[in-house]
């Protein structure tokens, strides 16, 4: 039996309610929109498995760790990316590789994986520490002690390192600037769920969305287009630097010879928004509050990154030096993963656990309630960075740690943000001092990603002698 957690801290990191009782279908579906958490019985933190059953279809979501193991890597193939989730993000990512299937994705994946091989980190890694050094000087206006929601900040500075290492270009660029706006707006409008999700219409029949979501959707699309466009012009007269955008572009494909078309490498930049800035930006607000309310830590973090970090160098060895950031970060993605949940569907007839699954199900795999679950983790509610060096927490970092899923789907650019994150985080440590605000704690809910209800606020003041310490290139 594990400890109980309660007496390892007074005060828990946030977690949002849990559902209460039996809900109709319908009410459960009003519930799914407001937030995909707290819409879930609380049973789940501790069940194997659990089905939900509707008038249109079955979902099973799955915490054994074999059966995640099962449908993420050995019969992956079987368990495709579900209809029902895809509807709702097509109007901005079309046939992107988060969301195809198939020979489609196999194509896609061929030409986007040598883009962010080993190699390709240490070329990227300048751009990153730029975005930190540009989110230090952003951050300088408001280190004056006043509370500051620090999710629009840390979007800021996730877009920037997306922009800086895709277009080699910064966020204020002028076509940057207002992708990053279009987008802020698409996320406000776009719902994970909907009428599409639950009722089984064919293919072919007309999905609808709202104006906001098709407006949007097609401003970032028109903003990517042209960037594509310019690099395209700048690749043919060989004068386009060395970046993603250019690697992408310029791989054929090894099996068929064939290159991204234009429309093909605008989805996958809406995907590069999508999962490398908001995946990002939510993981890395997160962090900070952890930070702010774990002071001990947060000085760690700082004594490491004064180290580690060099103000007039930029060296890719640092990132080796960053372990105390790298723990924490990765402990941030298990107690609040930015994708709550992956949805597959069961291509063929299946049974989990002595249960039969028909071909059309929904299959369901939480980080969120695998990173908690009460039956894996010792005190699965505590933040605790240390844990990944004790037994349990190996193992569970092998069997029950899926913050970029896992498999042949795994986020190719997994290693990117193991490596953006930990930076960034010490890069703003370094430079300044983060305290939580008393009586103020943030509400975390999913929709696409998990963030906060009303923002997380915290009060940032400078550290002594950061005016002449902070890294700068």
């Amino acid at each position: 039996m594990f400890d109980d957690p309660r007496n390892l801290t007074s005060e828990l990191p946030p977690k949002p309610a849990a559902r209460q009782g039996k809900v109709s279908l319908w009410a459960y579906f009003r519930l799914f929109r407001q937030d995909i958490l707290s819409a879930q019985p609380a049973r789940l933190y501790r069940a194997w498995m659990a089905e939900m059953r509707t008038p249109f279809f079955r979902s099973y979501m799955c915490n054994d760790p074999e059966l995640v193991d099962l449908v993420l890597k050995k019969r992956a193939s079987d368990f495709p990316k579900s209809e029902r989730i895809r509807v709702g993000l097509k109007p901005l990512l079309g046939e992107s590789i988060f969301i195809s299937n198939g020979e489609t994705w196999a194509h896609q994946r061929r030409i986007i994986d040598p883009a962010f091989e080993g190699g390709r980190l240490r070329s990227v890694f300048p751009a990153m520490w730029d975005s930190g050094v540009a989110a230090v000087e952003r951050l300088r206006p408001l280190a004056d002690g006043s509370p500051v929601n620090i999710e629009p900040q840390t979007s800021h500075v996730a877009m920037d390192v997306i922009f800086r290492t895709l277009f080699s270009v910064p966020i204020e660029h002028e076509i940057a600037q207002a992708a990053y706006e279009a987008f802020c707006q698409h996320q406000a409008a776009q719902p994970v769920a909907t009428i599409s999700a639950v009722l089984p219409m064919p293919k072919w029949f007309p999905r609808f969305h709202s104006r906001k979501t098709l407006k949007t959707a097609r401003t970032i699309r028109g903003l990517i287009r042209k960037l594509t466009a310019q690099r395209a012009q700048a690749i043919a007269a060989g004068t386009a630097p060395d970046d993603l955008s250019t690697k992408i572009m310029t791989t054929p494909d090894p099996e068929t010879g064939q290159v991204f078309e234009t429309e093909e490498m605008i989805d996958q930049v809406a995907i590069f928004f999508l999962a490398g800035h908001e995946t990002s930006a939510a993981a890395l607000a997160w962090a900070l509050y952890l930070l702010a309310t774990h002071p001990e830590w947060q000085e760690k973090l700082a004594a490491e990154a004064h180290l580690a970090l060099e103000p007039d160098k930029i060296y890719f060895s640092a990132l080796s030096k960053l372990r105390q950031s790298r723990a924490v970060f990765r402990e941030a993605m298990r107690l609040y993963p930015p994708v709550p949940m992956y949805v597959r569907e069961a291509a063929c007839p299946e049974t989990f656990r002595d249960r039969k699954i028909k071909p059309g199900s929904q299959v369901i795999l939480s980080p969120w309630h695998l990173h908690r679950h009460e039956r894996l983790w010792e005190n699965p509610d505590t933040f605790d960075p240390n844990r990944f060096e004790t037994a349990n927490g190996k193992e569970c970092l092998r069997s029950a740690y899926i913050p970029f899923s896992a498999g042949p789907r795994v986020c190719p650019g997994s290693a990117f943000a193991m490596a953006e994150g930990p930076l960034l985080l010490s890069i703003l440590v370094r430079a300044y001092r983060f305290e939580a605000v008393e009586g103020d704690r943030p509400v975390p809910v999913a929709h696409l990603t998990v963030r906060s209800k009303d923002g997380i606020r915290l009060r940032i003041t400078p550290r002594l002698g950061t005016e002449k310490q902070d890294p700068t290139p």
